[in-house]
């Protein structure tokens, strides 16, 4: 029934908006001491023995310059050898969004088009909070399809713990990420991590946005580049910015990342990508014509985005509440920023000739939602990506309000 899911209204979010109105009309919030990097050294702060593993996502020419003088020689070997073979000089982009229980629905949709026989190796993934969580997967294929399936089928005591009363008397969220945490070590192991570092030396980027919330800018990954070092510490930084860019604010606790400026450690606040990115491909001055003169070839690029949400407007009669009214306006906010997002995408695919394709959470899909991460809603999600995917998913070729016919 159209609607149905956004009136059964999710109890951690009912949670999050009585937290906010308490600490607002009591004054009683505290936080816990941190050394938060100075604002002028923002730029210079890195992660302790490691270096050139992150960027801002609204980057400039500058970074993105330093980034392709560093990769030149990896890309230009990777297609010179698929010139030699005979391999056509195509490459797979895929874009994986937030959406928290309703990544269920990217999942499956990439076992579905495993089962359906001609899902691509993707030579770049990216991924923001729950595409997070799917993006590792995704980007080592098929034979990560069942851990892909076992992260959503796990209920909600299994993702979080609800802790409302720290909430509301100051704590930086109504609900525990422990168990989350737990659920990303139990699938994010060393042997990933050798896995995901093999396909970075081969040229190919694992890229994971979260939000740096001092700065309030976006913060791009290279998982590759961390799974690189392969000691205890990239393992362990590895699932902390997985656990980051799925720590929606407020709900769960945002995560403290250490970095280094002039022999000083400061702490970084990173939190859930969504609240700068919904979905992304690229930071913003991020020219993919460029490796083609790396290369010395044009590339036929594909770009494949994953909306871990319903995208069409879905009408319902929202009550009076303070609550219900903060819950749908939150709603009707994160949709429009994620049609934006995917019209910026669209844009940038359009100057760069870029072939654009889009998925999407069936408007028609109406499955009972009782409470965040239910397993039989879970499970029923996947089931309809699944099905989609194997059936050979009809992928839009323009966002929302864009005519793809009358674009080029």
């Amino acid at each position: 029934m159209p609607g149905e899911r956004a009136r059964e209204r999710t109890q951690m979010l009912k949670a999050l908006c009585s937290g906010i109105l308490s600490l607002l009309l009591a004054g009683c919030a505290a936080s816990a001491a941190r050394d938060v990097v100075p604002a002028k050294l923002a730029d210079q702060a890195q992660i302790p023995h490691m270096t050139a593993i992150r960027t801002w996502g609204d980057a400039g020419r500058a970074d993105v310059g330093n980034f392709l003088k560093t990769e030149s020689a990896v890309f230009k070997v990777k297609y010179t050898q698929r010139l030699k073979s005979g391999q056509p000089l195509v490459t797979n982009v895929l874009a994986l969004s937030g959406g928290a229980d309703d990544g269920a629905f990217g999942a499956g949709l990439l076992a579905g088009w495993t089962a359906h026989g001609d899902r691509p190796e993707f030579d770049l993934v990216t991924g923001i909070s729950a595409g997070a969580l799917i993006a590792p997967f995704a980007f080592l294929g098929p034979r990560y399809d069942r851990q892909l399936a076992g992260i959503f089928s796990h209920g909600g005591g299994d993702i979080y713990e609800a802790n409302i009363l720290a909430g509301v008397f100051g704590g930086p969220a109504v609900a525990d990420s422990a168990p989350l945490a737990a659920l990303i070590a139990k699938y994010v192991d060393r042997r990933m991590l050798h896995h995901v570092a093999q396909a970075r030396s081969e040229g190919r980027l694992l890229v994971i946005g979260t939000t740096n919330l001092d700065a309030q800018r976006p913060v791009y990954w290279d998982m590759g580049k961390i799974a690189q070092k392969g000691d205890a510490q990239a393992l362990d930084l590895f699932r902390r910015i997985l656990l980051a860019s799925a720590s929606v604010p407020g709900v769960f606790p945002p995560v403290q990342i250490t970095v280094r400026v002039d022999g000083h450690l400061y702490e970084e606040m990173h939190v859930d990508g969504g609240p700068t990115r919904q979905v992304f491909f690229a930071p913003t001055d991020f020219d993919f014509r460029s490796i083609d003169r790396i290369v010395g070839a044009k590339l036929e690029r594909r770009l494949w985005i994953v909306r871990n949400s319903k995208i069409t407007p879905e009408y319902i009669a929202v009550k009076g509440s303070a609550v219900a009214i903060a819950e749908r306006s939150l709603e009707t906010l994160t949709k429009s920023q994620g049609v934006g997002d995917l019209i910026a995408m669209y844009a940038k695919a359009q100057t760069e000739d870029i072939d654009y394709n889009l998925a999407s959470i069936p408007a028609d899909f109406s499955a009972p939602h009782p409470a965040p991460f239910d397993t039989s809603y879970m499970k029923a999600l996947f089931e309809r990506g699944f099905a989609l995917g194997k059936g050979g998913y009809h992928w839009a070729k323009a966002p929302p309000g864009v005519d793809a016919t009358a674009a080029r």
